[in-house]
């Protein structure tokens, strides 16, 4: 059913009303003296970019999810530190010989945040409602074009027939892009979230900070120590420096290693530091002349020294790569080899094309501080080979309303979904890459069954998108947290970017 017929409009006005006194008493609550949550129960959480929605399974940065995701959304499945998968809305499932059915029993008794009770409708509007065409669920297309079928034979169970097999379904179905939303607020996610998790929405100021509070009731709500937590965002090490040493920070999550200087000296915290599934790249616009000829793309990459890059804008925080792989996913392989830094080859290359020097592009440049320094560094090195770029700085919401649709020339991005190589399959996705024979690739492997073949095939994957140079791969973050000291429940290792503050507890 389209997410928007009319008649959800009933239910949708009725959900009105009630998400109006659910504001007024989340505006109360945010007014409460500041003391009314003893410190041992709260935790104030800082990250380095904010949310432009609190809908994960529309927006595009990963971010949304930091947030909402395990707290207040919740999906059928939950991926753990370690990269397994755990049930969570599905209490377990079962899959058929063809590998194609997969039956999922819900757990019972799981209700919304108001009062509404999870069931089998509810998966199945939230799934139907991101196949839509009208869906800016991009990120996780190879999940929702899959579904062939999705059936509700009773309250409790949902089964999820697909076009082909899938390896990385229960995987898919744990990420934030596949949380179950209620269906008669689902249109206002973006802003007041109703979901199943251990925490509701108490306060959201644009430009500081969004505050969660326990949700009395709900399931894992009962066994969480911690009743209040405050997301704060702050940019760059200028901000940084003072509130780490004001206290003020409990936890501090990035994934591209800024200037820590003093952290480890300082015995109230502790510096973790772990793998993440980001692949960080140059990416290149393949609608755009000549980046759409293999020789310019590979001149790129040879021109760019991505050791360097690592040990001067990520402090040494970083893998070097060559394809869009982590060395965190099974399988991985290291082509970074395939291209050496070598200015001379990316000069030879360059004039084999026909380049005539100088090639003047521009370069987009999102917040993060690895590429705002990046971006200088790439500069002077294809400065090197005859390329003269012009550095352009953009907020994220110029970044989403420009380079990801398709608008720029180059741009220095870190790509932070694990197992995305699907969004090669699409024409239409920014940097537009078009490859029949990448996507005949895919196929053979999406339906292959044998493990030793799907193995052959995911090293031939990554190979492919190497060897035609898609794009300018150059790094895999090491993820930094720092951490107060008695802070349990604290990830190191992050196969995907989320904070379960559920798990957390103070010493």
């Amino acid at each position: 059913m389209h997410p928007f017929s009319p008649d959800r409009r009933a239910h949708l006005g009725q959900w009105a009303a009630l998400a109006g006194s659910a504001l007024c008493a989340s505006q109360a609550a945010a007014q409460s003296p500041a003391g009314s949550v003893a410190p041992e129960h709260k935790v104030a959480i800082y990250l380095s970019l904010e949310p432009e929605s609190l809908d994960p399974t529309m927006a595009a940065s990963a971010s949304v999810g930091e947030v909402v995701h395990y707290n207040v959304l919740e999906g059928l499945t939950r991926i753990e530190e370690d990269g397994s998968i755990s049930p969570l809305l599905a209490q377990s499932w079962s899959v058929d010989e063809s590998q194609r059915r997969y039956t999922f029993a819900l757990r019972p008794y799981v209700r919304f945040h108001d009062g509404a009770p999870l069931d089998a409708q509810a998966v199945r509007f939230s799934f139907e409602r991101a196949m839509a065409p009208e869906s800016t669920n991009k990120a996780r297309k190879a999940l929702f074009d899959n579904l062939a079928d999705i059936a509700t034979p009773n309250t409790h169970t949902v089964v999820l027939t697909l076009r082909h097999p899938d390896p990385h379904l229960l995987f898919r179905l744990g990420e934030a892009t596949a949380v179950i939303l209620h269906p008669d607020s689902a249109a206002h996610t973006a802003t007041a979230p109703v979901g199943t998790g251990p925490y509701r929405l108490q306060q959201r100021r644009t430009g500081h900070s969004i505050t969660l509070v326990k949700a009395p009731g709900q399931g894992r709500s009962q066994a969480a120590t911690i009743e209040q937590v405050v997301f704060r965002f702050v940019q760059g090490r200028e901000a940084l420096g003072p509130l780490l040493r004001s206290g003020e920070i409990d936890l501090f999550f990035h994934y591209a290693a800024q200037n820590l200087h003093g952290v480890e000296a300082d015995n109230r915290y502790q510096l973790l530091l772990g793998s993440s599934s980001g692949k960080g790249m140059l990416a290149l616009n393949h609608r755009r002349a000549p980046l759409g000829d293999v020789r310019v793309r590979r001149a790129i990459t040879h021109a760019i020294d991505r050791e360097s890059f690592i040990r001067q804008v990520l402090n040494g925080r970083g893998t070097v790569i060559g394809s869009h792989f982590s060395p965190s996913d099974a399988g991985y392989l290291h082509l970074a080899s395939l291209y050496p830094y070598d200015p001379e080859r990316a000069r030879a290359l360059l004039r084999a094309a026909g380049v005539v020097a100088p090639l003047r592009l521009e370069l987009a440049l999102p917040p993060p501080s690895y590429a705002r320094i990046g971006g200088e560094f790439v500069a002077e090195q294809l400065a090197r080979v005859g390329i003269e770029v012009q550095l352009k700085n953009l907020e994220w919401g110029q970044w989403l309303a420009g380079p990801f649709k398709g608008d720029f020339d180059m741009t220095l991005i870190n790509h932070v979904e694990p197992l995305d190589y699907f969004i090669y399959t699409d024409p239409q996705y920014y940097f537009g890459y078009d490859s029949a024979n990448f996507r005949a690739l895919v196929q053979r492997y999406a339906q292959a069954v044998q493990p030793r073949e799907r193995q052959r095939l995911f090293g031939q994957l990554q190979r492919h998108l190497a060897q035609d140079a898609v794009n300018a791969w150059i790094f895999a973050p090491q993820i930094d947290v720092v951490r107060r000291k008695g802070l349990r429940g604290v990830w190191m290792d992050y196969p995907i970017f989320v904070h379960d503050v559920s798990a957390m507890s103070w010493n």
